[in-house]
Parts: structure tokens; sequence; C-alpha cells
């Protein structure tokens, strides 16, 4: 393996969280961030979830529909994609 110098910047108190965090853990900065290439690559993409903590408008929007619906006895539910399917259909 050649190794190779990987030049980053980031927020200082960013890095210096991080460093107390992987030193509690036994490692230091290069070791984790290989950790996370090396899971990127095993991974075929980021080894974690990537999401919004809010829904945007359109799905908050959404949401609530449903929530709506849900509790609208006068709306007609199904218990089966058969039963769904047959009345899409009709």
């Amino acid at each position: 393996m050649t190794a190779t110098n990987l030049n980053i910047r980031t927020d200082k108190a960013v890095k210096e969280e991080a460093d107390r965090i992987f030193s509690e853990l036994g490692l230091n900065m290069t070791t984790a961030i290989n950790m996370f290439l090396r899971t990127t690559i095993r991974e075929h993409g980021i080894p974690f979830a990537l999401k919004l903590n809010e829904p945007n408008d359109v799905t908050a929007a959404a949401i609530e529909e449903g929530r709506r619906i849900a509790a609208d006895s006068s709306v007609k539910g199904y218990s089966s994609m058969d039963e769904l399917r047959a009345a899409l259909e009709a």
C-alpha cells in the first residue's frame, strides 16, 4: 500500500471534539478517517443515513393530509391490495 496525504479543512471546534471522541475510542484522527473511507468503499456510499431532521413544507403537508385522512371515519379504507385494486378499477 502506498500512503498518500489527504488535506481537509474543518472548523477547529469540530476537529477538537472529534479528536476527543476518537481518543476515548482508542483511535486517532487518521485511523478514524481511514475507517470512514474504507466503509464508504465497502458500502458504495456514505456509511450513514443522510436526512433532514425536519420535513420540508410539501412533506409536512402530505403528512398532515395523511393523518387527517386516517382519522376521518368517512374515508373508505382497504384491508388488502386486492381490495384497493378492485376499487381503483371500478
